[in-house]
């Protein structure tokens, strides 16, 4: 009761009541943090070591390096040589390839040449023929996804030694000298190589027969012989002696 009054009668030094209402005081805002520097991390202490080899270590050491200077130059080696294995192993595995495909289609070349011959020889029209016709172009059709091309010759063409194979040379009043007369049998390329040359008749020119008449009538007579007439002269001279006689 007495604690009730002594709060209600208090008053401040000055003799006034405090206000009731009077606002607290405002504590300061906390400091925003600042980025800190990191510590430097300790400096660890160095592990190098200086090792002494003796003699025997330092020679050793000597041995090992040249043993793996030339285990590394053998290995140089040893790969360039099977960098060339592989090389030569593919290079000979596409001439045998070639090879064979040579040896094939060179086979069928007699075959393709009888079925020219029978087509020149079938009349034109007939069933026979047409048949014939598309077979050879079956034929060409095949042979030319391997490569194979026919070479083409045609009478006035000049004679080419690398492509052509005369059989024959004819005096000609249509060619000039050195011109194909005719084709006998046709002529194949395989990859730009020679399978078979195209077998022909070459001209040799316009025949100069009235020269050569000419030059027989201008040619002098050869004196007869006149040794049996010598031969009895020597028989009548008394001087004469045969070889034959004792």
């Amino acid at each position: 009761m007495s604690h009730k009054n002594q709060h209600n009668t208090s008053v401040n030094s000055s003799g006034t009541q405090p206000e009731q209402n009077a606002s607290p005081v405002s504590e300061p805002a906390p400091a925003a943090p600042t980025a800190t520097t990191p510590a430097p991390a300790p400096k660890t202490p160095s592990t190098t070591k200086i090792i002494k080899l003796t003699e025997p270590e330092h020679e050793k050491l000597k041995t090992d390096a040249a043993k793996a200077a030339e285990n590394w130059d053998k290995f140089l080696r040893a790969s360039a040589d099977f960098d060339n294995y592989r090389k030569r192993v593919t290079r000979e595995k596409e001439e045998l390839t070639r090879s064979a495909r040579e040896t094939v289609i060179a086979s069928l070349l007699p075959a393709l040449d009888n079925l020219e011959r029978a087509l020149d020889h079938s009349p034109e029209g007939t069933p026979l023929h047409d048949g014939l016709l598309q077979v050879q172009k079956q034929f060409d059709r095949s042979l030319a996804e391997f490569g194979l091309a026919e070479i083409t010759v045609k009478p006035g063409d000049a004679f080419n030694p690398n492509l052509h194979e005369a059989i024959s040379h004819l005096e000609s009043n249509d060619q000039p000298d050195g011109a194909i007369i005719q084709q006998v049998q046709s002529g194949y390329k395989l990859a730009e190589k020679l399978i078979r040359p195209a077998r022909v008749v070459v001209s040799k020119g316009k025949g100069d027969t009235t020269d050569k008449t000419a030059a027989e009538s201008e040619t002098p007579a050869e004196p007869k012989s006149e040794n049996k007439t010598d031969a009895a002269a020597d028989k009548k001279n008394p001087w004469f002696k045969s070889p034959f006689t004792k």
